[in-house]
């Protein structure tokens, strides 16, 4: 987080690891998006998902944004949408399809039935 430049980091993070770029220790942070911030490149999602013909969302509450509201951009752009969850989530009534049950298993399923 110091330098801003991102690198590739096996094993788990420790206070005292250093930044390839910047050599500061304790600065380092998954690549992921925590609560309470905005995804990056919100215009290229945007942008792929006009280009798309297909919205799958997998494994989400469907409650946290900006994410659970692509599901919404997707319908009114007439785009097919799919939720493959453990269990409903809370914008469920938003997809076309949900599939339900664990990831190992609704994953592979969906994507089988895609390619047959």
């Amino acid at each position: 987080t110091a330098c801003g430049a991102g690198a590739e980091h096996r094993g788990d993070l420790a206070v005292g690891d250093r930044c390839a770029a910047c050599n500061r220790a304790g600065c380092l942070r998954p690549d992921i998006v925590w609560f309470g911030e905005v995804p990056k490149h919100l215009d290229r999602i945007e942008a792929m998902l006009a280009d798309s013909d297909l919205f799958v969302a997998a494994g989400t509450s469907g409650t946290v944004h900006p994410a659970a509201g692509f599901v919404a951009y997707a319908r009114r752009r007439g785009i097919r949408t799919c939720a493959l969850n453990l269990e409903p989530s809370g914008n469920a009534d938003l997809f076309e399809e949900t599939r339900t049950g664990p990831a190992s298993r609704t994953v592979p399923d969906f994507f089988d039935a895609l390619t047959a």
